[in-house]
């Protein structure tokens, strides 16, 4: 006769299977450090920026801020092809696997397994004691398992699900990095090709020069001096054009293994490439950056799963429960194999309790928690790098633009300055000497124009980075 439970009992079963189940969690609740963000960034109020608190050059997507066809070309294959992007993306799938892994503990693990064995012998070997064939068999399943009381397996999963999403953010980091690499070696190329046209320039016109100063030496107009010192502006800009070519064949060599591409030529033609920075940028607020960059979103992870093994630590104290059970049936043919007559089964529980480690538990709690403290410290230095690289890209975009309109004024006053010593040569009034020193400071003050120009366009790279701007899909 069946014993029947009232549902009573059938509750308070399944409560207590319920609670028993869930278990006790005894490591720490993740709580996110106090950081205190600065009102506004160092240098808003002097760089050209918008004072629109809502929106950020960060959130926009990097089509909207690098709008040169040519360049936005070069990141899309870079994004599809860049070996470090595509290693961020595998490790991400290799810690997904670890969560896998890890998760696979709080499971039962379930076996099955069989056995057989036959031997046939000649017809009377062994009389009749033995019936040939001889045949044995028998079938097995096994199960065990260790209910996570204490968390100890939650907290392990929780600890590989965090780091799995450290990766994640790494990836975006990459992503990041790499558009600004690209766009900062596109900008590279632009600003070497305009000085190698600077420098093939002023290597014609003092080729002309040297010409003309040859003629007039032979003619008893000018002395040889003149000559050697037309010839040495030639060879200053001559000397500058294969050091330049250099530059521009190993950064072509540079964007092509962001491309994920052999050694090769890419394209660099785009007029627009050393445009002066857009005004009123807009930067945000300093608080948006810690939920926008992707490095300070990484180190909390990391922190989080730090916090994490805190509790596995501290489960490695309390008792673990292991339950096993196994099961089988045999016989001496396929027909009795199945048979309950020859089945077996038993189960099997342990509890075991640490007593005396000589100090390994403790030790392991001490070393979890100086880690999680470690990350603390790094998750609190991250932002306040973050802050700085912020303030670093607005106070360049102020000084860079100044420092280019400058520039721009010291090329007119050179190139007129050159002129004026030509007229007063040419009229006798003064020695090719003058010419010389006003010619070369024409040179650099032209070089040292486009350097100033690539620098404030640099800027703009920078400053998008640092807001966390590029790792968004647009």
């Amino acid at each position: 006769m069946k014993t029947q439970f009232p549902a009573a009992k059938f509750a308070l079963a399944g409560s207590l299977a319920s609670i028993f189940l869930a278990g006790c969690n005894v490591g720490p609740k993740y709580v996110r450090p106090q950081v205190t963000a600065p009102p506004v960034y160092r240098g808003a109020d002097d760089a050209a920026v918008s004072s629109d608190a809502q929106n950020s050059l960060g959130d926009q997507q990097w089509p909207e801020v690098f709008r040169e066809p040519e360049l936005q070309a070069l990141i899309r294959t870079a994004l599809a092809n860049n070996l470090d992007l595509r290693i961020a993306a595998q490790r991400v799938l290799e810690a997904s696997a670890q969560v896998r892994i890890t998760r696979s503990q709080e499971f039962p693990q379930v076996t099955i397994g069989g056995t057989g064995a036959g031997a046939g012998f000649p017809s009377g070997e062994f009389g009749n004691s033995i019936s040939s064939p001889l045949v044995e068999g028998g079938l097995s399943a096994s199960a065990s398992w260790t209910p996570d009381f204490w968390g100890l397996y939650r907290k392990q999963t929780e600890a590989a699900r965090d780091q799995m999403l450290a990766q994640a953010w790494a990836q975006r980091a990459v992503r990041m990095s790499l558009v600004e690499q690209v766009a900062t070696t596109y900008i590279q190329l632009r600003a070497l090709d305009r000085q190698l046209e600077i420098a093939q320039q002023a290597a014609k016109i003092r080729q002309n020069s040297v010409a003309l100063t040859s003629t007039l030496e032979q003619g008893g107009d000018a002395p040889l001096s003149d000559v050697r010192e037309a010839e040495q502006l030639l060879y200053t800009a001559t000397a500058q054009i294969p050091a330049l070519q250099q530059q521009i064949q190993q950064d072509e060599n540079a964007m092509r293994l962001l491309l994920g591409q052999d050694p090769g030529p890419v394209a660099h033609t785009d007029p627009d490439a050393l445009a002066p920075a857009p005004e009123n940028l807009p930067t945000g607020l300093p608080s948006q950056l810690l939920e926008r960059r992707p490095d300070i979103q990484q180190a909390e992870a990391q922190l989080k799963a730090a916090n994490a093994q805190v509790g596995v630590a501290r489960a490695q104290f309390f008792p673990q429960l292991s339950i096993s059970a196994s099961g089988g049936v045999g016989g001496d043919s396929l027909s009795s194999i199945f048979s309950t007559d020859g089945g077996l089964v038993y189960g099997l529980g342990t509890l075991t309790q640490p007593i005396f480690e000589g100090g390994k538990l403790r030790g392991q709690l001490q070393l979890s928690k100086e880690q999680k403290e470690e990350m603390v410290l790094n998750y609190r230095k991250t932002i306040l790098g973050a802050f700085r690289d912020v303030s670093n890209s607005l106070i360049a975009v102020n000084k860079q633009r100044a420092t280019r309109a400058e520039q721009e004024k010291l090329v007119a006053a050179a190139d007129d300055s050159s002129r004026l010593a030509r007229v007063r040569y040419q009229g006798g009034a003064t020695s090719y000497l003058e010419v010389l020193t006003n010619d070369s400071n024409l040179l650099t003050a032209q070089l040292n124009l486009v350097t100033a120009r690539q620098n404030e366009a640099l800027s703009l790279v920078q400053l998008y980075s640092a807001l966390g701007g590029g790792w968004q899909q647009p």
